[in-house]
């Protein structure tokens, strides 16, 4: 071997020291951060599992019934049951002292600040039942999934959510509920003008036996469609007040049927039976090829399609109502009692109007 030959081999080997040298700690990097699973046995502390896991790891719950609750605050994170046979929250005997989520009297709470909000955490496929407000409450959060989840026999609403964006509620079974089955707002504590929801979705839900199927509370940019109503006192409503910007959804191809039920009046409602599909205080929003049927009752917001001025005294403007098949509701199939201007009805499919005409 010459001399040229040797040095050449040197600057190779000194060249592929170097790349080895160099790659070795972004090597490693991707195996520190591969997603974790935290597994938790029936009865075993879930808060435990979800205070251990990093951005990025899954919570799988095997199949049981566990009595607590669970306060989510770490972001990309996901929290999920087996899937393939029951796994149920219940109220705890004695929650613990430091138990927010359960002294509220939620099952599971998913919640961020103003200045951090908690980001794209995944619930799925859990039983959330019998707690005294919520079965699952979230609050400033971005992109929270909420799937394969039921919701049942919650003293106040199935699944609820406030100060939040961009959240996705799918193929969730929500009945039986003291309030809302799904209920989503700007703020529950305060009067204040509709927010951006920045595209917030529910879909493909199965909703029966609540007050209110689902109830979108001073809120904009919020798609409502494909979700099947029914048993409830009243099945969709779309709500907002006297500030501004007031209430805007767009509500579309959902089975609104036999919302029956009777409820009491409450402080800023009348009783409530036989609602489909009621917008107070809304506006621009557009009602598109629902099928609202044989929704029936004798309350000032019976019917299928209604709106009604707010009890706070906002009207319902430039709203769409088009394309809607609504029929064999009472009193009326489509219903404006309300002063507002703008609102359109368009191509429905409907027997009986008040006023006269709209059919």
């Amino acid at each position: 071997m010459t001399n040229r030959q040797i040095a050449c081999l040197a600057c190779a080997t000194a060249v592929v020291t170097t790349l080895l040298g160099a790659a070795g700690p972004t090597a490693a990097d991707p195996l520190a951060a591969v997603p974790k699973v935290h597994r938790v046995k029936a009865g075993a502390s879930i808060q435990k599992a979800v205070d251990a896991a990093k951005p990025g790891d899954t919570v799988l719950l095997a199949p049981g019934t566990y009595r607590q609750s669970v306060r989510i605050t770490t972001s990309n994170l996901t929290l999920r049951g087996s899937g393939v046979l029951p796994t149920v929250l219940v109220p705890a005997t004695t929650p613990a002292a430091d138990d927010t989520c359960a002294k509220a009297g939620n099952g599971v709470c998913v919640t961020g600040t103003e200045s951090s909000p908690v980001t794209g955490v995944t619930v799925r496929s859990l039983t959330l039942r019998g707690f005294a407000s919520s079965g699952l409450w979230s609050a400033w959060t971005d992109r929270l999934k909420v799937q394969y989840v039921v919701a049942e026999k919650n003293g106040k609403w199935g699944i609820g959510q406030e100060r939040s964006v961009r959240g996705a509620f799918s193929r969730n079974v929500v009945r039986g509920n003291g309030d809302a089955g799904i209920f989503l707002a700007n703020t529950i504590d305060r009067e204040h003008g509709s927010t951006d929801a920045r595209g917030a979705s529910v879909s493909r839900n199965h909703i029966t036996g609540n007050r209110i199927g689902i109830t979108v509370r001073r809120l904009r940019n919020v798609t409502v469609e494909r979700n099947v109503a029914t048993g409830n006192c009243a099945g969709l409503f779309v709500v907002g007040d006297e500030s501004r910007p007031r209430a805007e959804a767009t509500v579309r191809r959902n089975d609104i049927s036999a919302n029956n039920k009777h409820c009491p009046a409450t402080p800023r409602l009348p009783f409530l039976q036989g609602s489909g599909i009621v917008l107070t205080g809304a506006e621009e929003s557009l009602i598109e090829r629902n099928r609202v049927v044989d929704n029936v009752g004798t309350s000032p917001l019976s019917g299928g399609i209604v709106l009604f001025k707010s009890f706070v005294g906002a009207s319902n403007d430039q709203n769409e109502i088009r394309d809607n098949v609504v029929l064999r509701n009472s009193t009326a199939d489509l219903a404006d009692r309300d002063v507002g201007k703008g609102n359109a009805f368009v191509g429905n499919r409907c027997t009986v109007s008040e006023p006269a005409g709209m059919c």
